[in-house]
């Protein structure tokens, strides 16, 4: 069902940190239009620790309606209470989204366990496909493939976004899960080796500023022609650096900026506004790249 190159969505906002929900859509649009598979509404990428819930709903169901059924529309619904992880997945399918994007509990620390009950806990109150979100820098804790063969036996966990950087780990996930068990890399850096390694596609933040170059590499790589997805892997890597020289969104929301495809590079505190160096850093990476004159 998810596959290719897929967005995980910056959510843009006016100066003073209200949500600019007309950029928002305006935003999709573009998106699709460069040839984006599929979009990640509030994810890490869209700030939704720092989302109200009703700003959280209001950008989900934006997502959908400016999606109008063109690409899945994949929405973070993960949270580090399973009743307010399963409240967001229920809002989700009301509001027509086709996966949930759910991401390991934070700060908690759950055990293996602990993992599994509330992923299934959610699974089940849910009925809507759930992509896993492992991702142990931002979360500590790290789901083990054993754990997560457990979950792929549920109907509606179907798929992973796997931000280890673990080049091992799909192989393994694979075997353990089998080969319709959706793998998604959420580490820009890995994504032509993660499909190498048996992967579907990439959940990226680099799409923010780059969808065109990002999927024409998935569909080298799809059709058959390594060599280019490598080469364009290659111009992109710069960008890649600069989008992680400070922690994301902020200096992707700045490079959007620059896009003129959101109104402000805004990132709400505690994301401080981007320092000078890396300005200047996402500037000549883009530039670099071809993304800016």
């Amino acid at each position: 069902m998810f596959r290719g190159s897929l967005v995980a969505l910056v959510t843009p906002m006016q100066a003073n940190g209200d949500l600019d929900l007309k950029a928002f859509v305006d935003f999709v649009d573009w998106q699709i239009a460069e040839g984006t598979q599929g979009l990640i509404p509030v994810g890490t990428t869209g700030e939704s620790p720092t989302l109200s819930h009703e700003e959280h709903h209001e950008v989900v169901e934006h997502c959908v309606a400016a999606a109008k059924g063109r690409v899945p529309v994949i929405a973070g619904t993960g949270s580090n209470s399973t009743s307010e992880a399963i409240a967001l997945t229920k809002h989700a399918k009301r509001a027509g989204a086709d996966a949930a994007l759910v991401v390991t509990p934070y700060y908690n620390k759950p055990t293996q366990e602990g993992l599994y009950r509330h992923f299934m806990a959610i699974a089940d109150a849910a009925d809507l496909p759930i992509i896993i979100y492992n991702i142990p820098p931002r979360s500590v804790i790290d789901m083990t493939v054993e754990t997560m063969a457990r979950l792929a036996k549920h109907p509606n966990i179907v798929g992973v976004k796997d931000a280890t950087a673990n080049l091992a780990r799909p192989i393994h996930t694979r075997l353990a899960c089998g080969p319709d068990f959706c793998q998604l890399s959420g580490e820009d850096h890995t994504a032509v080796a993660y499909l190498a390694a048996g992967g579907h596609g990439c959940i990226s933040v680099t799409a923010n500023i780059a969808p065109r170059l990002c999927r024409q590499m998935h569909d080298a790589w799809a059709g058959g022609n390594p060599q280019e997805a490598i080469a364009i892997q290659d111009r992109l890597v710069p960008v890649h650096d600069a989008m992680f020289c400070e922690t994301s969104p902020g200096p992707v929301k700045f490079g959007a900026n620059l896009l003129g495809k959101v109104p402000t590079d805004f990132c709400r505190l505690p994301m401080a506004p981007v320092a000078e160096s890396t300005r200047a850093r996402v500037r000549e990476a883009m530039t670099g790249a071809g993304l800016l004159n």
